[in-house]
């Protein structure tokens, strides 16, 4: 069985990581323990719209961190 922690987080081996399956095994878990009340065979409407609200506002923390990590990494480059 697997848990979606630790090595999970690789996705192929080798020793390298995959950001955007990391992205999505960590929002899938935070989302669904914020949203889901009780598990069940389908999801409410509150529930959906919950999650829809949850991975926006993750998808777009992402890729605000993503956007300054690359604009320091290029000033940085610039730089050296």
């Amino acid at each position: 069985m697997e848990s979606g922690f630790g090595s999970d987080f690789g996705g192929g081996g080798g020793g390298k990581l995959d950001p955007g399956l990391i992205m999505e095994q960590r929002m899938t878990d935070k989302c669904f323990r914020k949203c889901i009340g009780k598990p069940g065979g389908a999801l409410d409407n509150s529930e959906q719209k919950c999650i829809a609200m949850c991975m926006d506002r993750y998808m777009d923390a992402w890729n605000t961190v993503s956007r300054a990590y690359n604009s320091r990494l290029q000033r940085e480059r610039a730089n050296m």
